[in-house]
């Protein structure tokens, strides 16, 4: 019996970067068409409410694709047709309509008080007889908001702070007896799940559980390329010990490849049919939740470069800024932008810009271009660079020479 595949290091990234949508021209202006395969090869798309730049969910789809309407993916998440539905997936989520069942298990769990936020569990086994009271009254009203029932006791800011009512609606959803039919700003608008998913995915079969994790785990590794245990669990945050037996079985029949890699302390696998490119062509800004990078571990062992979420930490005591986005150049990430959208002002503002290790003489320029493609993707005049770090001084030059955006074209 012949041993594991051996990758080097610089193999597994390209790996990773191909299986991720990098490596490839972005269309002139990417349409639906070109938004349902990104989301359909990246399996999930993570929601999160932060607007300093753009809210996440719609920042993976432009590093790999460019300039999009915004309203594309709104149609498609939320439109009278569309092709995604939210979910738990990483965390809230977007997800490809088809794979809806395949979390069925883990709306079953839910309901059973498995699998969630301790206190929405306590809720829902306390008060189980108020939350079927919710569901019957969006049966007979319709959608429904947090705000709808806005009752009970409130307490500190966070989780605690939601009303009963919200925290019924939170259930259902992790429950999947209802879902997101709209969204009014960032507000999700409730309705029970067979009235606004297609009877077509609604009257599919449900899938064992089993069967129903061995497909994400496949999606997993498809979307990676090449990963750990752990990368292949977190992917969808599948339980541990049903992780352990799912990629054990994918193993056993063929569908994961075991691998080691270079630098790498721990045992890996790959997806038999993921492209192995000799380089990968790329340049992107990185939003912190974005599939490639969300698992800090991992963009670790891939980039060599330590990613932190700065948001909750005190501003004193951060390092790189507020909402900082790492940029990929080729097959490294080359330096890091703190980023805020000034939109009354028309202007995307660079509060600090760093250099990594892999920064080179055409990061400034490739870097002031993405900037650029940026501004104009979100509708702003210019781009500034107004705050500090050790590229803030040669990216600046760049932006000053090269005037307003849309003056170079997008590779």
């Amino acid at each position: 019996m012949t041993g594991p595949v051996h990758l080097s290091a610089a193999q597994a990234r390209r790996i990773a970067l191909a299986a991720q949508g990098f490596g490839v021209a972005r269309p002139d202006m990417a349409a639906a068409r070109h938004l349902r395969k990104t989301a359909r090869d990246l399996g999930v798309i993570q929601i999160d409410s932060v607007n300093v730049v753009s809210r996440t969910h719609y920042l993976p789809v432009f590093s790999r694709l460019g300039h999009y309407p915004r309203e594309t993916l709104e149609a498609e998440a939320w439109g009278k047709t569309p092709s995604l539905f939210e979910y738990w997936g990483h965390e809230a989520s977007l997800l490809p309509l088809e794979s809806q069942p395949l979390f069925r298990w883990r709306m079953a769990r839910a309901e059973a008080g498995q699998g969630l936020w301790s206190g929405t569990s306590r809720f829902g086994r306390e008060r189980r007889a108020y939350i079927d009271g919710i569901l019957t009254e969006i049966e007979h009203r319709g959608p429904v908001t947090g705000g709808d029932f806005a009752t009970g006791p409130r307490g500190a800011p966070g989780w605690w702070s939601w009303s009963d009512g919200k925290r019924a609606l939170e259930w259902l959803f992790w429950a999947g007896k209802i879902t997101t039919a709209t969204r009014r700003g960032f507000e999700r608008v409730y309705d029970l799940t067979e009235r606004v998913l297609p009877a077509a995915v609604v009257n599919r079969p449900t899938p064992d559980p089993a069967d129903a994790q061995r497909d994400l785990v496949r999606a997993s590794a498809r979307a990676m390329g090449v990963a750990t245990a752990a990368d292949l669990r977190d992917y969808f945050r599948l339980p541990p010990v049903d992780a352990r037996a799912r990629i054990g079985e994918l193993v056993e029949s063929g569908e994961l490849l075991p691998v080691t890699v270079e630098g790498w302390d721990r045992p890996a696998f790959m997806d038999p049919t993921c492209r192995k490119p000799r380089s990968i062509s790329a340049r992107a800004l990185l939003s912190p939740f974005d599939n490639l990078i969300w698992f800090r571990e991992r963009t670790e062992r891939l980039f060599g470069v330590r990613v932190r979420l700065e948001i909750y930490t005190p501003a004193h005591k951060r390092v790189h800024g507020y909402y900082v986005l790492p940029f990929l150049q080729d097959e490294a990430i080359t330096a890091r932008v703190d980023l805020k959208a000034d939109r009354k002002a028309g202007v995307l503002r660079v509060q600090a810009a760093w250099r990594e290790v892999g920064t080179n003489t055409e990061t400034p320029d490739a870097l002031a271009e993405e900037l650029r493609l940026t501004a104009r993707w979100l509708g702003l005049d210019r781009v500034e660079v107004v705050g500090h770090g050790d590229l803030a001084s040669a990216l600046a030059d760049r932006i000053s020479c090269a005037g307003r955006p849309g003056s170079h074209p997008n590779r």
